[in-house]
C-alpha cells in the first residue's frame, strides 16, 4: 500500500476537499490529539512527522516522532500498550489530526502508568506565594512502569 498526499493548493481545495493535504509546521510536524474510542477520554498528545503519519495510515496503528529523542517510534513498541486507530479525523487546516484509539492489552498511553497522560488536574484560580496545586483525576494506575520498561 502507497499512501500519497495531495499537494497543497487554495483555502478551498484544504477546508472543503477530499483528499488528504496535511501541513506541517516548520519542524516537519504535525499535532495529534489521542482519544479513547469508547470513552472519549483524552489519552495523550504527540505529534506526527510525514513518515509516521504515512505508517499510522498504513497499519492503523499509531506511530509519532519524538522530539526529545529525535526519532519516530510506534506507540507500545516496548510496553506492548499499542493504540489501535479507529478513526482519524484531520482539522479544518489540515495540521492537526485526532485519533479515535483502543489501548492493546489493557495498558495505558501514559508510560508512568495511567491509562492517559492527563492524570492530573490543574488547580485553577490558585494564586499567591505557593506553585499552582496539582490533584490526581485517576485514582490507580493500570500497569506498573517498571515491569512493563525496566527500572528506569
Amino acid at each position: 500500500m502507497t499512501v500519497r498526499f495531495a499537494e497543497r493548493a487554495d483555502s478551498k481545495q484544504i477546508e472543503l476537499g477530499l483528499q488528504l493535504a496535511p501541513k506541517f509546521d516548520d519542524k516537519d510536524l504535525l499535532t495529534a490529539v489521542c482519544t479513547d474510542a469508547e470513552s472519549g477520554d483524552l489519552l495523550m498528545v504527540a505529534f506526527m512527522n510525514e513518515e509516521a503519519l504515512r505508517h499510522t495510515i498504513e497499519t492503523r496503528e499509531a506511530h509519532f516522532y519524538s522530539r526529545s529523542r529525535g526519532k519516530q517510534w510506534k506507540k507500545g513498541e516496548s510496553s506492548g500498550h499499542v493504540l489501535q486507530v479507529h478513526e482519524m479525523r484531520i482539522d479544518c487546516d489540515q495540521d492537526c489530526l485526532w485519533l479515535k484509539c483502543t489501548i492493546g492489552n489493557g495498558g495505558g498511553a501514559c508510560h508512568v502508568g495511567y491509562k492517559s497522560c492527563f492524570y492530573r488536574n490543574v488547580a485553577l484560580g490558585d494564586g499567591g506565594d505557593e506553585p499552582v496545586a496539582l490533584s490526581f483525576n485517576e485514582a490507580d494506575k493500570v500497569f506498573d512502569p517498571d515491569q512493563v520498561y525496566g527500572k528506569q
